[in-house]
C-alpha cells in the first residue's frame, strides 16, 4: 500500500509569513517612532528572515496539522523579541527610548506565560511548540544581557550564553542530551533571568543595586545549570555501570 505523502505544509508556513510580515510592520512603527539606524533595521530584518527559515524548516519536517493558538502567541513574542533585538542593536549607536525597550520587554515576558497555558488547555502541546518556545527564550535572555553588558562589562554576557554554551558541549558529551525531570526552581530560575536582566536594563535603581541584581541571576543561573549537569552525569553513570554479576548458589548434597 503506498504512503500518503498528500501532506501540505502550506497553511502552516502562511502563519510563519504573517509572523515575518508583522516584524516588518513591527520595526517600521518603531523606526518612525524613534528614527532607528541602520544597525537596528539590519538586525530586526535579519531576525525575522532567519525566524521564519528555521521555523519553516522545522514545520516541514514535524508536518503538524495545524499551526495551533499556542504557537501563534509564542510566534507574536518572537515578533517582540525582534523588536527589542532592533532596539539593542540601535542602542550601540543611540539609546533607545526606555519606556519603549520596557514596555516590548515586558510584554514579551509576560506571554512566556501564556503560550505554555494555552498549549495544555487546548491539549496541543507539542515538542516542536517546547522548543519553539525554549528558542525564543534564550535568545531574548542573550539579547538583555547584551543590553546590560554595555553597562556593566561583558561577565553579563554569561547570562545569555550559557544556555548555548550547554547545548555546544552536549555535542561532545551527549549524556547532556538526556531528558532531564520537570522542576520548578529551573522554570523559576529561568522565568527570573528575564525579569532581572529588564530591571536592570531599565536603570531605574542605582548603578550598584543593578549590578547586584545581575550577580543574582548569574548566581541563581549557575546554581540551576549545575545542579541539572551533576544529575545527569549521576544518571549516566548509573547507566554505563556494569550490573553485579549474579552468584550461583549450587546444592551441594553428600
Amino acid at each position: 500500500m503506498a504512503l500518503n505523502n498528500s501532506y501540505d505544509v502550506r497553511p502552516v508556513q502562511q502563519e510563519t509569513a504573517v509572523g515575518a510580515g508583522a516584524q516588518v510592520l513591527l520595526l517600521v512603527l518603531i523606526g518612525t517612532a524613534v528614527g532607528m539606524g541602520p544597525a537596528g533595521w539590519l538586525t530586526g530584518l535579519a531576525f525575522a528572515v532567519v525566524t521564519w527559515a528555521v521555523l519553516s524548516r522545522a514545520l516541514r519536517r514535524s508536518r503538524p496539522r495545524s499551526f495551533g493558538a499556542a504557537n501563534r502567541v509564542t510566534l507574536g513574542r518572537a515578533v517582540l523579541v525582534g523588536g527589542v533585538t532592533a532596539l539593542v542593536a540601535d542602542s550601540f549607536q543611540d539609546s533607545p527610548p526606555v519606556s519603549l525597550f520596557v514596555g516590548l520587554t515586558a510584554v514579551a515576558l509576560i506571554l512566556d506565560g501564556v503560550d505554555g497555558k494555552v498549549a495544555r488547555r487546548t491539549g496541543t502541546s507539542t515538542p516542536l511548540g517546547a522548543r519553539f518556545d525554549m528558542e525564543v527564550d534564550a535568545f531574548l535572555i542573550l539579547v538583555l544581557s547584551v543590553y546590560v553588558s554595555t553597562s556593566m562589562g561583558p561577565w553579563v554576557l554569561l547570562i545569555g550564553g550559557m544556555r548555548y554554551v550547554f547545548v555546544a558541549a552536549a555535542r561532545v558529551r551527549p549524556w547532556l542530551t538526556a531528558p532531564l525531570p520537570p522542576s520548578t526552581a529551573r522554570k523559576t530560575v529561568a522565568a527570573l533571568q528575564g525579569v532581572l536582566l529588564l530591571l536592570a536594563g531599565a536603570a531605574l535603581l542605582p548603578h550598584a543595586v543593578n549590578v547586584g541584581v545581575v550577580v543574582l541571576a548569574l548566581g541563581l543561573l549557575v546554581w540551576s545549570f549545575g545542579r541539572d549537569v551533576l544529575w545527569l552525569r549521576r544518571t549516566s553513570r548509573a547507566a554505563e555501570a556494569p550490573a553485579a554479576p549474579e552468584v550461583r548458589r549450587e546444592l551441594v548434597t553428600s
